[in-house]
């Protein structure tokens, strides 16, 4: 039986490049929501604050992959580790320093993006270009055992200007192209390319976005 969340589930399905990763950001969505996607067949879904992480995961089926989506503060990484399949915002040292400590505490490994800034909007986290190769260089990647950096993810300029928010997501794929040409910090693999949400999810995949994180498109406007 066709439903309104289905209906927009097949359509954002249909519309993915091959190869791209669907993340279904269920952050503020209820458990029933989320089971409802689940029993379509999706099974990665990103959320933003940790308290949220936690009560959903206890709540939901075991097999889903949690992608934690949002600023990840030090203090929460003790709550996001234990769940996280991948953490998309890694933006500083110290913060890759503790997520590897709890990885280490929980005997695990844990995927990490490296974010960076490419938004206009100075609101937004994220490492600039010059930063994100110094990072590269000079972090402690020998000693982080516990994580493994996975690839890079930014977010677009909220604006109206698609040309613009084109070039953003171009000159991220860019980077990450250099970064892996020149050798990927860790033991890899260096393969995901996290950019794209409703609005702009067709130009990330464009440039070459390898997972695109969907919410509004997928389960309709918030109450």
């Amino acid at each position: 039986m066709s439903t309104p969340l289905a209906d927009r589930y097949h359509t954002v399905k249909a519309a993915l490049h091959p190869g791209v990763t669907l993340v279904a950001v269920s952050k503020t969505r209820t458990v029933a929501e989320i089971g409802a996607l689940y029993a379509l067949g999706q099974r990665d879904f990103g959320e933003n604050y940790p308290q949220e992480l936690r009560e959903k995961a206890a709540l939901l089926p075991r097999d889903i992959r949690w992608h934690f989506i949002g600023h990840l503060q030090r203090s929460n990484a003790r709550h996001v580790v234990p769940l996280a399949h991948l953490v998309h915002g890694v933006d500083s040292a110290r913060l890759a320093t503790e997520i590897d400590k709890r990885a280490k505490a929980e005997g695990r490994i844990v995927d990490v993006l490296l974010q960076v800034h490419i938004a206009q909007e100075e609101t937004k986290h994220g490492l600039s270009a010059d930063e994100l190769r110094e990072a590269v260089r000079t972090w402690s990647w020998a000693a982080w055992d516990g994580l493994r950096v996975r690839g890079l993810m930014g977010m677009a300029s909220n604006t109206d200007d698609r040309l613009q928010v084109a070039r953003e997501f171009k000159g991220l794929r860019e980077l990450f192209d250099e970064i892996a040409a020149a050798g990927a910090p860790g033991p890899g693999p260096f393969d995901i390319l996290s950019m794209g949400m409703s609005g702009d999810a067709d130009l990330a995949m464009d440039a070459g976005s390898t997972l695109v994180r969907i919410g509004t498109a997928l389960f309709g406007p918030r109450a």
